[in-house]
């Protein structure tokens, strides 16, 4: 009988454990907003029905996640010193003065890893959500985590634009080295592995061969099999040729747009109005301008970038920014078409951004000099 009731003790324990470990996984779960007041240096992070999940005191405005998935990187002020740190949802600190900081920014979690920078040797490695090292600081470089891939650079040296000054905010690029693409347990998928903003690393395709689609790149991989990717550029000249300006017509232009075109216009700056409306009013001046992109000596060029944040905003765009308000420009890049004209007197240029959205490339924006816009 003794035997009996003390399993049947155990087995309450092992129970209550059980749903108290599940209950405290389950408050971790979920994304927490940040709010924070005007008048505050704390940092309230809530979750979807508004219960306040953790508040972290900001004084030094380090602080840049606007949501809290996974981890973020934060600071203390103790005695009038900072310290940095990753924070992750169960409240443990980790990697302290560690935090990989670019442009003065600390990073930004990235399909639940986030990079570090050890302060010893200047090399950088991933974590996991758990803050635990999944990549050792063994790189030069790496790129935040997309699709479950990080592009890494290792024996490299920096190479600073302004030589007169290499202190401060200077930027650099990375000479020399190796480069490589890895997955987020530091396994080699590709050795040789140019960096390449405009590869989309989401649309990975593995074959026997390299790809015979035109707008693919193909790189050998590690395991003698060929990795394939889609060329941005690649992909977005012949969708624009192709597509887009082949019999050029108002309905074409319409569908190719996004559902609001967004332009400058004196005195009152950035504006937008309904795709239909404006390609409606506005359609002749457009297609004139696009037009030249046609003729053989047409003087263009081709950039990509990502969406401005102060310009497009709403939860209609959150799609296209990561948890910190970055343009995820990695999967939703801009690409923006620059035409040059000339004459006796004048040079001017139009700009027309395209956004990549899940529905394919949208005009999004236009920037038309020498003509009013209507």
């Amino acid at each position: 009988m003794l035997n009996y009731m003390e399993n049947i003790k155990q087995t309450i324990l092992i129970c209550i454990f059980i749903l108290f470990g599940c209950s405290a996984n389950a408050s971790q779960e979920g994304t927490w907003t940040a709010l924070r007041g005007d008048d505050s240096d704390n940092i309230e992070f809530r979750d979807e029905k508004g219960k306040l999940k953790a508040e972290i005191n900001d004084t030094a405005g380090f602080i840049i996640a606007k949501k809290f998935d996974k981890i973020i990187a934060a600071m203390d002020e103790i005695n009038g010193k900072y310290e940095s740190y990753y924070l992750t949802k169960a409240g443990k600190k980790v990697r302290k003065n560690s935090v990989y900081i670019f442009d003065n920014t600390p990073d930004c979690e990235s399909e639940g890893f986030i990079r570090f920078r050890d302060k010893k040797t200047d090399k950088a490695g991933m974590l996991n959500s758990k803050g635990e090292i999944v990549i050792p600081a063994q790189y030069n470089d790496l790129t935040n985590v997309r699709n479950g891939m990080v592009m890494a650079i290792k024996g490299a040296e920096k190479k600073y634009w302004d030589k007169k000054n290499t202190e401060g905010c200077n930027h650099f690029s990375w000479a020399e080295g190796k480069e490589y693409l890895i997955d987020t347990s530091n396994k080699v998928i590709i050795e040789k592995f140019k960096h390449n903003y405009n590869l989309d690393l989401f649309s990975l395709k593995i074959e026997n061969a390299p790809a015979q689609d035109v707008s693919r790149q193909s790189f050998p991989g590690a395991d003698g099999r060929y990795y394939s990717f889609i060329n941005y550029e690649k992909e977005f000249k012949l969708w624009l040729n192709d597509a887009l300006l082949a019999s050029l017509s108002k309905d074409k232009l319409i569908k190719y747009s996004y559902n609001k075109i967004y332009f400058w216009k004196k005195p009152e700056g950035w504006k937008a109005e309904t795709s239909s409306s404006f390609i409606n009013k506005n359609f002749e001046l457009i297609k004139t301008r696009l037009s030249a992109l046609n003729r053989n000596n047409a003087d263009y060029f081709i950039s990509i970038g990502g969406l401005n944040p102060f310009i497009y905003e709403g939860a209609e765009f959150e799609i296209y920014y990561n948890n910190c308000g970055q343009p995820k420009e990695w999967q939703f890049p801009v690409m923006t078409v620059v035409i040059n004209h000339k004459t006796k007197n004048d040079s001017y240029q139009d700009h027309f951004d395209f956004l990549r959205t899940e529905q394919g490339y949208k005009l999004i924006s236009l920037t038309i000099r020498g003509k009013k816009i209507k």
